[in-house]
């Protein structure tokens, strides 16, 4: 009676499969988990803007700048209040920070992939190739999905507006609501709220960055004596932002440019005074009836008929 062995055999060959590579596997599963939490703990220190302390040990309601942002331009209004300039950084940082988190998770996710393949004894060569082939295909038929991706990416470093900015992208201008890496929102002045793909903003207009102009432009009548009407319109504004409800919204002295344009029954005269951002319209509401009134006062004609404006209550004139 033959007597087969039927003992386990130690090879080199059970050696390498039951050993060395469950041994390889769990070193680079454990060498990207530990790349993965370092990385991800220096993304999330550097979106951090860390509190700052006073010299009594009290932290300030002022948070620092994140690092990640130290070296871009910060485009944020220097009349802008300290607690929104904060959040419109933090905001900033933080959504930057998820990109970046993102892309390391991938990337380490890949290459475990691969190394476990090449232990395993798998030629990675063919996955290699129809990866790309694969990646192709998918960025040719997703192109607007990775433009408008990209191009958010740009404007978050970019930092080209933030939320409460009034901006113009073309076809709509309000403020804006929320900035993500594929829409921005928007909300015109009528309450409309537009969803913008950032891949089809082709230029940005920021009315709210570190200043803005209140443009006035009156017309007065062809026979008004033009010299009187720029003073007498100068003087009205002067009076206009001395009130305290304008003087805080201004930045500077208004100023007369003089004839604009004229044309076959008026002429156009331009002021013009600095304002602070996003103020630049309810002060040019607030000159404009000024300027009215004081041209009212004075008998300087505009170009209507009999120069003047009146009301009418009742179906008649008032006496």
């Amino acid at each position: 009676m033959t007597v087969y062995n039927l003992a386990f055999e130690w090879t080199d060959t059970n050696r390498h499969w039951f050993i060395e590579v469950p041994i390889r596997i769990v070193a680079y599963a454990a060498l990207a988990l530990i790349l993965r939490f370092l990385l991800h703990r220096m993304i999330d220190r550097a979106t951090t803007g860390r509190a700052v302390k006073t010299n009594s040990g009290e932290v300030e309601g002022q948070a620092r700048k994140p690092p990640l942002l130290r070296y871009l331009r910060d485009r944020g209004s220097a009349t802008e209040s300290s607690v929104r300039l904060a959040e419109r950084r933090q905001q900033r940082a933080q959504t930057i920070g998820s990109v970046l988190k993102s892309t390391v998770s991938i990337v380490l996710l890949v290459w475990v992939v691969l190394a476990v393949l090449s232990v395993l004894g798998v030629n990675i060569a063919p996955f290699i190739a129809s990866a790309g082939v694969v990646g192709l295909a998918i960025g040719f038929g997703a192109q607007n999905l990775v433009r408008d991706f990209v191009s958010g990416v740009f404007m978050l470093l970019e930092d080209q507006y933030g939320v409460g900015d009034t901006i113009d992208v073309g076809d709509v201008v309000g403020e804006v609501q929320s900035v993500g890496l594929r829409i921005t929102t928007i909300r015109d002045i009528d309450g409309t709220l537009w969803y913008v793909r950032n891949g089809e903003i082709a230029r940005v207009g920021n009315m709210s960055q570190d200043y803005a102009v209140a443009r006035v432009e009156v017309p007065v009548a062809l026979t008004a004596d033009v010299d009187r009407a720029e003073q007498v319109a100068l003087d009205a504004a002067k009076q206009a932002v001395d009130d305290p409800a304008v003087a805080r919204k201004v930045l500077g002295e208004p100023e007369m440019l003089g004839v604009q344009e004229f044309s076959a029954d008026q002429v156009t005269l331009r002021m013009t005074v600095k304002t602070r951002p996003n103020a630049q319209w309810s002060v040019q509401r607030r000159l404009r009836r000024e300027i009215l009134r004081a041209y009212d006062e004075n008998d300087i004609d505009l170009p209507y008929p009999q120069g003047r404006i009146h009301a009418v209550v009742g179906g008649r004139e008032p006496e």
